[in-house]
Formats: structure tokens, C-alpha cells, sequence
């Protein structure tokens, strides 16, 4: 067999490398932590080890994946080109800043920097709730342009989180209006329900809306909100508390399904 790509990727701070074909599929992947190669064929063990040959690091186990599940045999079916899971918070935002940086005469901070900080901060948060049986997709492009910031799925069921930079400032949230310190209010609510109500149409079930606040120096609400939660990266965690909704079977076949870039193509 020839032309075996090693394709590298990153999550939680762990590398795993993948072993693709041309076309794209991936029949092996090597966990540095766990210093294991993953086979789905035991035919290609050689080629597989030639191919990741100048990337192993000391003796390693080689085998079949151990059980491989429904939901891991659907993800390593994906060409890495479809596959969302790798997206770094703020994904988006750095693919546009390294494409079209910002004039160096510019007299004004780039707003997408601030965007970018308030993403990074909100999907640390997140990717922290994976131990306790959480997933979190960051950047889940949708048709138009538009785009969820993060995706959050566990135990206690979907989240489309939407983020706003709000360091040093007060916030005041009067549904649907948002307003940072003394700027206009602007209807902020609408957006981030309409991503939740695309969230949930391509996957089928239930996704409820999150505005989640980099930084603020206070907050206040002044109505009870409809269907939605404002709360500040600090509060994040809280999420991990909530439970008896999802199963975790069915919260790696949701994760699967999400995290395939064909998912969202008709929401």
C-alpha cells in the first residue's frame, strides 16, 4: 500500500496522529499519551507502522482499537476535511485574521481580536467540562456565514453557546435587548436563540440557547429570560452539574453527528 498520510490533531491539549488514505479515510491513529497504535485492519499493520515510523517515540502497543463504539467508528470514517472536532475556539476568527490581518496603522483595536478573546476564554471553559462526560465543538460553521461558537454536549443535554467580549463592563440584559456599559442595546436574545433553533433542526433534538459573557464586571437582568440562559465564563462549569437527560450512548452518537461538516449544510 502507498500514499499513507499521517495527519496530526489536537484535543485537550492531547495529540493523537491519524493514518489516512488518498481519499481520505483514516485506518489507523497512534495515541502518544497511551503509546498505542490503533489498527481497524490488522492486514495494514506494516504499512501503517512504516508510515508512522519517524513519528513513534519508544516501544508502543499495536492492536485493534479496544471495543470501538458506534460513535468512534462514525468519526474515524470522516475525511478530516468534514470532521469539527479539532477546531480550536475561535476558529474561524484566526483562519480570518491570518487571511486578512488587520493594518498596522489602525487606530482602533481589530474588533475581531476582542471576539477572538472572548471565544478562547468561553471554549477553555467548555473543553474543561470533558472529564465529566462533556463534549464541546467550537466554530460549527452553518449555510450563510453564520456560525454556532461553541456546541456543548453532556449529560444534561445541547447547548449552542454564543459569546460576547464584555471585559470591565457592565451588562445589562433586558430580553431580547443586550447592552455593554452605556452603549446602545442591541437585540442579541434573537440571535442566539435562532443558532439554537438551527442547532437543533439538523440534529433532531432539543438544543436550548446560551449567551456566555467574557469578563464582566456585573451583570444584571432585569425580566425573567424566555428559554435562555446569560451566564459569565466563570460560571461555566455549572453546566457539568446538570444531568438525567442524555445518556451517554446517546451523547457520542449526537457527538458524532455534530461534529460531521455535513450535518449543517441545510439549516
Amino acid at each position: 500500500m502507498t500514499g499513507l498520510r499521517v495527519v496530526p490533531a489536537w484535543r485537550h491539549g492531547q495529540e493523537r496522529l491519524y493514518v489516512c488514505l488518498t481519499d481520505g479515510r483514516n485506518i489507523a491513529w497512534y495515541d502518544r499519551e497511551a503509546a498505542r497504535v490503533n489498527l481497524l485492519s490488522e492486514d495494514e499493520r506494516e504499512d501503517v507502522l512504516e508510515a508512522l515510523g519517524p513519528f513513534l517515540t519508544g516501544p508502543v502497543t499495536v492492536g485493534p482499537p479496544p471495543v470501538p463504539t458506534p460513535a468512534e467508528l462514525a468519526r474515524l470514517s470522516l475525511h478530516p476535511d468534514d470532521d469539527l472536532a479539532p477546531n480550536r475556539p475561535g476558529e474561524a476568527l484566526l483562519v480570518d485574521l491570518d487571511r486578512e490581518p488587520a493594518p498596522s496603522h489602525r487606530l482602533r483595536a481589530d474588533p475581531r481580536r476582542r471576539a477572538l478573546t472572548a471565544e478562547q476564554t468561553v471554549g477553555e471553559a467548555l473543553d474543561r467540562l470533558d472529564g465529566a462526560g462533556w463534549h464541546a465543538l467550537h466554530s460549527v460553521p452553518l449555510p450563510g456565514g453564520d456560525r454556532v461558537h461553541h456546541l456543548v454536549i453532556g449529560p444534561g443535554g445541547l447547548f449552542a453557546v454564543h459569546t460576547l467580549y464584555a471585559r470591565k463592563q457592565r451588562v445589562t440584559v433586558a430580553d431580547p435587548m443586550v447592552a455593554l456599559g452605556r452603549r446602545e442595546p442591541q437585540p442579541l436574545l434573537r440571535r442566539v436563540r435562532a443558532d439554537a433553533d438551527r442547532a437543533s433542526y439538523a440534529l433532531t433534538a432539543e438544543v436550548h440557547p446560551v449567551l456566555a459573557l467574557a469578563g464582566p464586571t456585573d451583570v444584571s437582568v432585569t425580566a425573567p429570560l424566555r428559554e435562555v440562559r446569560v451566564l459569565q465564563d466563570t460560571e461555566l462549569s455549572g453546566l457539568a452539574r446538570l444531568g438525567g437527560v442524555l445518556k451517554p450512548a446517546d451523547v457520542e452518537a449526537l457527538h458524532a453527528m455534530a461534529r460531521d461538516r455535513g450535518t449543517w449544510v441545510r439549516v
